[in-house]
């Protein structure tokens, strides 16, 4: 009989901030709820009483509290939370003022900073006068073309603490993929550093940034931050200042503006890989108590806490991350190459500063088992007491990975959601067993359900992930979206006045939550849905392979599967390989999944947040054109698929 890969203790589940809450819950409404499944169904049912309960459970700062948690409760879009309420995000993010250390920054070349609470306060407040003195107000929007540096956490409280509107990139982006981006939102003033360090290279960022001021005409300041050099010259760009020139120290206080709970906070961007970025605007609201309910209750993340999240200002994990701040935890960014280096260097991080949180990517976490890490024999890691894992659906294989090789003890949290609600519809428990392939839970106060093409729910087989409710963290608007059209395709289109995710999973018998991939890149052979990820899982299995990607291809009246594998180096496929494969993949699945065809390929093409884009590979094979090339943080590995003699009627 199938066994969880890890159960917390009666002594670890009783001490979890949610059994706390839970506790409190029962006591405000006289209720005996016992269980995560009770509480679910409870904040399900309950909607408004629960998210009040977060509200003053998290201790959301506010200077008026509204008496109404919901309006228009039962419209998608068009539901409006805590109407009368007003607040600022960036108060709630500093809202401590101690000498706690609040962020300690780790570089790929080995340097370190720390800032405590009472530091990041007042760098923040000598940043934020000074764009009020430029003119900057609300509803402006401010930019960060940005590593993961302390700095930009900074020029993002500042201009929240405004009530302007944030939007970042990493600098890895071309100045295409920049401009498609701000190029919209035409930011006032757009913070950037000198260069960035990765993989052991020193890259300049300042004649990028230049190319990208010509094009936005909206730039009126150019911040720049010091970080490959002490002194950069900034010269050659006119009116680009030094952040410490442009900061005034001798403000020490913050004027916080109180502004609407669905006051705009950050425009965050879809992947772009099929056309110009969507821009879809987060308020501020929905996104803290969204983020303080995911942290607080599902991640049981509290002062004590040392959290880290390997992620680039061009990811929502960015974002996702810094809201930590308003737990009072410790935030430990690092940025550069994670193999960089070697492939154990995050693992040292987390050992030197202690880290409790570990939030990484299943590419990596699948890349470090092939490499061959085992941290739990090299490192001491007693302080680490929980793993995240997003960006793509985690592999049985790596669930299994993460309790031999790294530690027996924790909470392996594999967690999904999107850019689209800067959240998670399934996430960790820290009271619920974790078992092999599910993510354990459907979030607290989110209505998810798995339905069929007519729209009636199922369970234990595979549909579309949908939301049948309305959700604080709900984007309030697309960009430029003046009726809405846009918005309301994107999501609401399937059916009516709920949540489409466009993804494809399944609810287990545990109340878990597997992802078998994205819904457009649903193979159909012979008339069955297959999700990618349901392949990727098997590939991963056979040795020789370090990564796959699997499309449907369009032949003879049908869809064949077609595998492009990237393989270690020095190994050509074969006859035996490709029989290997497909013997790995018929004997767990069925041989529908066997694919019709396996080619190596050189490289698989990813988004700069490490995505492998089904769809663009999709659009090369049958001789279509790839829209949005500066999507791609790779875009000739596309080239690699055009025109194969393999795919050729």
């Amino acid at each position: 009989m199938e066994q969880p890969l890890w159960t917390p203790s009666d002594t670890r589940v009783t001490s979890t901030r949610l059994w706390d809450f839970i506790q409190s819950v029962n006591h405000d409404y006289q209720l005996s709820i016992n269980s995560y499944e009770e509480l679910w169904q409870w904040s399900i049912d309950h909607a408004e009483l629960f998210w009040s309960q977060v509200w003053s459970y998290t201790g959301i700062v506010s200077s008026w509290q509204s008496d109404v948690t919901l309006a228009d409760g039962d419209r998608m879009p068009g539901a409006r939370w805590f109407p009368e309420a007003r607040l600022n995000f960036a108060e709630n993010l500093l809202r401590w003022h101690d000498d706690h250390p609040a962020i300690v920054f780790c570089g790929e070349d080995g340097r370190r900073s720390e800032l405590s609470h009472a530091e990041l306060y007042q760098r923040v407040a000598a940043l934020a006068v000074s764009l009020r003195r430029q003119g900057i107000k609300a509803g402006d929007t401010c930019a960060g073309f940005m590593p993961n540096v302390p700095e930009t956490i900074i020029a993002m409280l500042a201009t929240t603490s405004i009530g302007a509107i944030w939007s970042s990139c990493s600098p890895d982006f071309g100045i295409n993929g920049v401009v498609d981006r701000f190029g919209q939102v035409k930011p006032k003033v757009l913070f950037t550093t000198d260069g960035y360090i990765y993989n052991g290279k020193r890259l300049d960022s300042l004649a990028k940034v230049a190319g990208i001021v010509r094009e936005i005409d909206s730039i009126e300041q150019l911040v720049v931050i010091p970080f490959l050099d002490e002194e950069p010259d900034i010269s050659a760009i006119d009116g680009a200042e030094l952040l410490d020139n442009y900061s005034d120290p001798s403000v020490t206080e913050i004027d916080f503006e109180q502004l609407p709970f669905d006051h705009p906070l950050y425009v965050m961007y879809s992947s772009g890989t099929t056309g110009v970025p969507k821009c879809i605007v987060h308020s501020a609201g929905g996104t803290l108590i969204q983020h303080l309910k995911e942290q607080v209750l599902h991640t049981d993340i509290g002062r004590d806490d040392r959290f880290f999240y390997y992620t680039t200002c061009g990811w929502m994990m960015w974002n996702w991350m810094v809201s930590g701040l308003a737990t009072g935890c410790t935030l430990v960014l690092f940025d550069g190459s994670p193999f960089a280096p070697k492939p154990a260097v995050l693992w040292d991080m987390a050992e030197q500063e202690k880290i409790s949180v570990f939030g990484t990517s299943a590419k990596y976490l699948a890349a470090l088992e092939k490499a061959d890490v085992k941290p739990r024999d090299s490192h001491d890691l007693t302080a680490l007491k929980a793993v995240l894992s997003t960006g793509s659906p985690l592999s049985h294989e790596s669930f299994e990975y993460v309790y031999r090789d790294i530690k027996a003890d924790l909470q392996l949290s594999s967690i999904s959601g999107g850019t689209d609600i800067v959240s998670c519809f399934a996430l960790g428990c820290p009271i619920l067993p974790v078992w092999a392939g599910e993510l354990q839970c459907r979030g607290l106060g989110m209505a998810v359900d798995i339905f069929d093409d007519e729209g009636r729910p199922l369970r234990e087989e595979k549909g579309e992930l949908v939301c049948t409710r309305p959700f604080p963290s709900m984007p309030i608007r697309f960009w430029n979206d003046p009726d809405g059209q846009r918005f309301h395709d994107a999501y609401f289109a399937q059916f009516d006045n709920i949540w489409a995710h466009g993804d494809y999973g399944e609810i287990t018998q545990h109340g878990g939550v597997i992802i078998h991939g994205r819904s457009d890149a649903v193979l159909n052979p012979g008339g069955v849905r297959i999700g990618t990820a349901e392949i990727y899982r098997q590939v991963e299995k056979v040795e020789e392979v370090l990564e796959s990607l699997c499309i449907g291809q369009p032949w003879q009246d049908d869809v064949r599967v077609v595998l492009f594998v990237r393989l270690r180096e020095g190994i050509t496929l074969d006859e035996a390989l490709i029989k290997q494969i497909k013997t790995t993949i018929r004997a767990n699945t069925t041989p529908r999944h066997v694919p019709a065809v396996i080619v190596q390929v050189a490289d698989i093409p990813r988004t700069i947040s490490g995505k492998i884009v089904e769809l663009a590979v999709r659009q090369v094979v049958m001789g279509q054109s790839v829209k949005n090339k500066d999507a791609l943080a790779n875009p000739e590995a596309l080239e690699l698929y055009k025109d194969l003699p393999e795919l050729q009627a």
